[in-house]
């Protein structure tokens, strides 16, 4: 039960120089500091880490100074409160996170401080150019059991269609398809075939694409300076 976790909570948050009471106008426990003003805190307390208990404290959150969160250690520490995202979320919204094991000891998982995620740059700017070369919008949002329609996709879609009457050579196909070379190279979807040094064919599997998936139109050369056309393939998803 939750009021297993109130003693050790409370102790814990005695030691910090709180003086802690329990259910407080709808809180769990609500800790106050000395001094003036007085830091005021709130605890909610779960045996689980639920999406009621995050909510809870969202809730509580325009009242008091920090949230803490507190939840019973799971048997073999496989519980949610040692998964990664638990704490990002934890952090991401400022809330401290206590562990409290049967024997009573109480873990401090997240301190509560207002946290600023770190931008990953990396990862921005591959969204960024993967959204700005990719042709049209062919992917129905929320789908994840059918092939992605990405930016090489389409490239290697283009290409397979310029092979699909006779061979031909990297160079000849770069105006329909900027990346057709290293396509070609690196043959993701075992669509093509090279036939002699520099000179690709075309697959079963690379028609039965062409059955599937209709090529789309890639901007010309001329516009690959511009930031919506195709640049540059960094990356795909097969």
């Amino acid at each position: 039960m939750e009021t297993d976790l109130y003693l050790p909570v409370k102790r814990h948050l005695e030691g910090l120089g709180l003086e802690v009471k329990g259910e407080v106008r709808g809180c769990d426990l609500v800790a106050l500091s000395d001094g003036t003003p007085e830091l005021v805190v709130i605890g909610e307390l779960k045996r689980n880490f639920t999406l009621e208990l995050v909510l809870q404290g969202v809730e509580r959150t325009s009242a008091c100074d920090e949230v803490w969160l507190a939840v019973a250690a799971s048997k073999r520490g496989r519980g949610r409160e040692s998964d990664a995202r638990v704490k990002k979320l934890c952090r991401f919204l400022g809330f401290g996170l206590l562990v409290v094991a049967t024997s009573g000891r109480v873990d401090v998982i997240v301190e509560p401080e207002a946290w600023k995620p770190r931008r990953d740059g990396k990862r921005r700017s591959r969204l960024v150019e993967e959204h700005r070369r990719r042709t049209g919008d062919p992917n129905m949002g929320g789908s994840t059991r059918t092939p992605q329609m990405t930016a090489y996709r389409q490239q290697a879609l283009v290409v397979a269609n310029a092979l699909a009457d006779a061979p031909a050579r990297p160079r000849d196909l770069r105006s329909l398809a900027p990346d057709a070379a290293k396509i070609l190279q690196s043959n993701v979807y075992g669509w093509f075939e090279r036939i002699e040094r520099g000179l690709y064919g075309l697959t079963e599997p690379g028609r039965t694409a062409l059955a599937k998936w209709p090529a789309p139109t890639i901007a010309e050369p001329s516009d690959l300076a511009r930031p919506e056309a195709v640049t540059r393939e960094s990356g795909h998803t097969a």
